[in-house]
């Protein structure tokens, strides 16, 4: 008896194989939500917004980042985080003296731009750095709530041409 894989050839595969496809997304999504997003080849990290009535709150982990590598700008209602992790390794030998087979850290650029829901003066902006984690507090401005909703525009009926 010859063998048979248990995995269909291409053209006869049933609808259920096509779950492991979702699985293999699945999977590769729990990579990427567990490293961070590449957005353009470039490392995007995970942003936590919050909010009260006073301040809009952003908090990104940068673990391994150092305060000087990280750049924080506002322009427009454009917000923007960018930085570079660097690596501490030589080549192939760490610190110590040992061979190194495989690192799987990431090192290399990020950055990630936030769209705010309204205008906001830079100056009034603050950033804090504390054991890896940026917390980023943008006070919203007396008018927040009129920008954000914007104004309602009424809709005049014009009769069409008659025919």
């Amino acid at each position: 008896m010859a063998n048979k894989s248990w995995f269909p050839a291409w053209g006869d595969r049933p609808r259920e194989v096509e779950h492991f496809r979702g699985f293999k997304s699945q999977i590769d999504s729990l990579f990427e939500d567990w490293f961070g997003r590449s957005m353009g080849g470039v490392l995007a990290p995970r942003v936590d917004v919050s909010e009260d009535d006073k301040a809009v709150t952003l908090t990104a982990e940068l673990p391994g980042v150092k305060e000087a590598d990280i750049e924080v700008s506002l322009v427009g209602d454009q917000l923007s985080i960018k930085g570079e992790k660097r690596s501490e390794h030589d080549e192939q030998k760490d610190m110590e003296g040992r061979t190194l087979h495989r690192m799987e850290r990431s090192y290399g650029a990020f950055q990630r731009t936030l769209t705010l829901p309204y205008q906001v003066d830079p100056a009034q902006v603050s950033a804090q750095f504390r054991d890896g984690v940026l917390t980023i507090s943008v006070p919203k401005p007396p008018d927040a709530v009129a920008q954000k909703q914007g104004r309602k525009i009424e809709i005049n009926t014009t009769p069409g041409p008659t025919g």
